[in-house]
This record gives structure tokens, C-alpha cells and sequence, in this order.
């Protein structure tokens, strides 16, 4: 079926949303949301009905869902205060009100408005295979949260920071690459011990913990060779793995890493600002009213709406809701220090860094890739730490990554 609405055009088989001749991005999930509210406009659609048919009854937070509208509207173009397709009824829900054509594939049907027709009801189908969730023990009797979900060869994502493999499938910024890594691999990914789903009451929170998270994930599910992504602080847990068992990991994908944390580059710049970013943790934790917050998280997103912001940092509390874990875990990266470890990797390697990283200097990656054997290294367009799928260098990092994973060893 392919919707028409003012110049705007919404084709179900193709998951394509177009503005006259030109398609707009859009997230997958978005695009589920704004069909169901099409297909459902002759009624209002309560926050219940969109949880049931987008999130099949997961928890959802307010805010998620706000924001999935918000996108909703961006991407139609329907901004500000007039709501002139989508509008929200308080305390009831939301209904689509412009007025729409329907054409099936293969043929002209018939035109429909708001006003003229009954209106299919059926629910969608997910846009995405569902991820199953499993547990595994690490050898210090932690229990780890497992997500597994698509087919075709093994990529495990080290974990990294604060995750909850529930709540980052459908955030604004992480969801987008784990949606489109699920769609082209079997994804494997994990909640570090202390966050998400896995134990939070957990007595210590380091490098070598980090370590051994990793390889009980991997025992666990007996992966015998795999591709492994390492982003952030868990590029070197996946470097310190793939050194260790050269002959489980395949490829070894690395995102905005580093060899040595803020406690370990011999500069007092660097270690005033790991005692800064303790400080904000510890008192600004997953609040994003807070200014400890805003300023912390904006070193990962300095270029995010307030609305990506928002989202980023509500996943983080989601993920471990006191600052005292946050703390621990800022802690942990900081004392990281793999040098030794780099011109030990045998296996292939791509580096990814973004030029105007705030967060982990752009010089750090480089180094990174000059210290690893053959190691590819590509430089990204951005200043973000976290990448946002609204911006190329987000699309240039997956479309590398995909080539780079595609070619035999």
C-alpha cells in the first residue's frame, strides 16, 4: 500500500517515506509508528495502542515514545504548534487528521479520506527480528544479560559505558546501527556486570572485569569465530580479547578507542579532567535537568538535538540508575592501558575517529591505528562521539564497516 498526503508519500513495500521526489530518512521504527497512525486515522490512537503494536508490550518510557512521535513529526514536516497531521489529544492519545489517498500495490485504488471510508485496523509487523534475551555466568559468579537477535555471521559488540540491551534497541541514538547491524549479522551483545539487566550489586567495576565479561559471553554461547566491534572504552576489551584468542575473532571493527585512559597519558590536563567527569557522575547522574548531566553528556553529543540528548541520557539512567555505578565505571576506562598490547594484534582491523571528537581526541585514534599491524583507519566527519544516524558520517561509518566485514579473510 502507498499513502499520499499533501505532497508527501508513505510506501509500505518499499519502507520508504517521500517528499515529492525526494526520500526522507527515516528510522524504522518511526516509519512503523507513522504507518500505524495512517492506517489507524480514523481514531485516536492511545499511547497503550502504539506500546502493543511498535514495542509489542515492552516497557516504554514516556519519553521514548514522545520522542518516536516527535521524529514522526519531523520527518513530515510537521513542526511547531499547528499539528496539521499529527494531533495530540491530552490524556488520550494521537490521531493522524490530514487527509490521505490510498493506492495498492499493482493497481489504483480507491481514494480514501478521513471522512469516507472504514479503515483496515490490522496490526503491523515488526520492521525487525526480535532479539532474544538470555543469561550467562561470568567465572566470579556475575550474571550477565545476553541479547542475540538476526542471522547471517557472528558480530558480538563488546559492551561499552552503560548499556541496557532492552532500552538501547530502541533509543534514538544507539538503536538506529544495532537495528541496521541486526539486519545484515547475528548481533551479540551484552550488559556489562553492575548495568542493564545483568547484576547491579556487584563489588568491583575494572579493565580485567571488562575482560572477563567478554569471554564469558563468548564461552557461554560457544562462539568459535566471530567479528568483533569494540566502540568507545570497549575497544580495548575487544583488542585485549582478540590478542588473547587470536583464532576466535575474525575482524576486529574499532569505533573512537584508545590505548590508554585519561589516568594514563602522563598529562595533568587529562587527569584534572577524569576527576571532573567523576564529579559529574556522581551528582548529576542520569538527570537530565541536571547542569552535571548536560555538560557531562554533551562531550558524547555535542552536536544532538535536545531531543537525541534527552534520549541519550535517559538510556544511560535506565542503564544504571545511580551515579555511584556511573562513577565506577568512568573509573574503570580511565585507568585503561593496552600499549603494549597493540603490535601483538595478527588479525585484520579498521579504525574509525571522529575528527572533532570532544570527548577522545582525534590524535588518540590515530595512534591507535598507527600501533596496530596493518590497521585500517578511517577518519569520520564529525564531532560527535556517540554518532547520530541523521548525519553522513554515520552512513560512511556503516557502509565502511559493512565492506570491510563482507571481505574474505
Amino acid at each position: 500500500m502507498i499513502y499520499f498526503f499533501e505532497n508527501h508519500s508513505l510506501d509500505t513495500v518499499r519502507r520508504e517515506l517521500r517528499c515529492g521526489d525526494q526520500i526522507i530518512a527515516i528510522q524504522p521504527q518511526v516509519f512503523d509508528l507513522l504507518e500505524y497512525l495512517i492506517r489507524n486515522r480514523e481514531r485516536v490512537v492511545s499511547n497503550g495502542d502504539l506500546i502493543a503494536a511498535i514495542w509489542k508490550g515492552r516497557i516504554v518510557s514516556e519519553s521514548t515514545l514522545s520522542s518516536r512521535i516527535s521524529a514522526a513529526r519531523q520527518a513530515i514536516g510537521d513542526s511547531g504548534e499547528q499539528q496539521n497531521f499529527i494531533r495530540t489529544l491530552p490524556r488520550k492519545g494521537y490521531r493522524f487528521t490530514a487527509q490521505v489517498r490510498e493506492k495498492s500495490e499493482g493497481g489504483d485504488g480507491p481514494d480514501l479520506t478521513s471522512k469516507d471510508a472504514a479503515r483496515p485496523t490490522a496490526r503491523i509487523s515488526a520492521a525487525h527480528p526480535k532479539q532474544a534475551v538470555t543469561f550467562c555466568r561470568t567465572v566470579d559468579g556475575i550474571n550477565l544479560a545476553v541479547a542475540s537477535v538476526g542471522c547471517g555471521p557472528v558480530l558480538v559488540r563488546a559492551a561499552h559505558w552503560a548499556t541496557h540491551i532492552e532500552y538501547d534497541w530502541e533509543n534514538l541514538v544507539t538503536g538506529p546501527l544495532l537495528q541496521r547491524l541486526a539486519d545484515r549479522f547475528r548481533l551479540v551483545r551484552y550488559d556489562y556486570r553492575g548495568t542493564g539487566l545483568s547484576d547491579r550489586d556487584v563489588p568491583a567495576i575494572s579493565f580485567q572485569t571488562m575482560l572477563c565479561d567478554l569471554e564469558a559471553v563468548v564461552d557461554a554461547l560457544a562462539l568459535e569465530r566471530f567479528a568483533l566491534l569494540g566502540i568507545s572504552g570497549g575497544a580495548a576489551a575487544s583488542i585485549a580479547y582478540a590478542v588473547r584468542h587470536p583464532h576466535r575473532v575474525s575482524k576486529l571493527v574499532l569505533f573512537g578507542g584508545y590505548a590508554q585512559g585519561r589516568n594514563k597519558r602522563d598529562s595533568p590536563q587529562d587527569a584534572e579532567e577524569a576527576a571532573a567527569f567523576l564529579t559529574m557522575a556522581r551528582h548529576g547522574w542520569g538527570d537530565d535537568r541536571s547542569l552535571f548531566a548536560r555538560a557531562f553528556f554533551s562531550f558524547w553529543l555535542p552536536a544532538a538535538s535536545p531531543e537525541q540528548l534527552k534520549s541519550f541520557i535517559e538510556l544511560m539512567r535506565i542503564a544504571s540508575p545511580d551515579g555511584r555505578t556511573g562513577a565506577n565505571l568512568r573509573q574503570a576506562v580511565d585507568d585503561i592501558d593496552i600499549v603494549a598490547m597493540l603490535p601483538r594484534v595478527s588479525i585484520p582491523t579498521i579504525v574509525f575517529h571522529c575528527i572533532r571528537d570532544r570527548l577522545v581526541p582525534f590524535d588518540l585514534g590515530r595512534r591507535l591505528a598507527a600501533s596496530i599491524p596493518n590497521a585500517r583507519f578511517v577518519a569520520l566527519d564529525s564531532e560527535n562521539h556517540a554518532l547520530l544516524s541523521t548525519e553522513p558520517a554515520w552512513a560512511k561509518f556503516v557502509e565502511e564497516m559493512e565492506a570491510f566485514l563482507a571481505i574474505a579473510n
